[in-house]
């Protein structure tokens, strides 16, 4: 089973203290579903319509894993805590096999 790859670009971001308390609820729930963090922060070069807004890249087993973590209960209360203090465009991808 291939790995998958989440990506999630902030697009804004209105009120980092909500921000900081998703990423004290979704970090651990992420960790705890297998996720790996593997990038975070703004970039240091965009190109074309890329953005230098807050970037975070994660690796997880599968698709599915991801998929099912996005759903869990203690990633959507870490959403839930995030409510409308940003704008994130959120996707997951699969990996290419070696």
């Amino acid at each position: 089973m291939a790995k998958a790859y989440w990506i999630n670009t902030f697009r804004v971001i209105r009120d980092p203290e909500r921000l900081q308390q998703y990423a004290a609820l979704a970090g651990p729930a992420i960790r705890a579903a297998g996720g790996q963090f593997l990038a975070r922060g703004n970039p240091v070069a965009a190109f074309e319509s890329g953005t230098c807004t807050r970037t975070v890249l994660i690796e997880f087993p599968s698709v599915d894993v991801a998929v099912a973590l996005y759903h869990s209960p203690g990633y959507q209360a870490a959403l839930a805590a995030l409510g409308d203090a940003a704008e994130r465009d959120l996707r997951i991808i699969e990996a290419i096999e070696a």
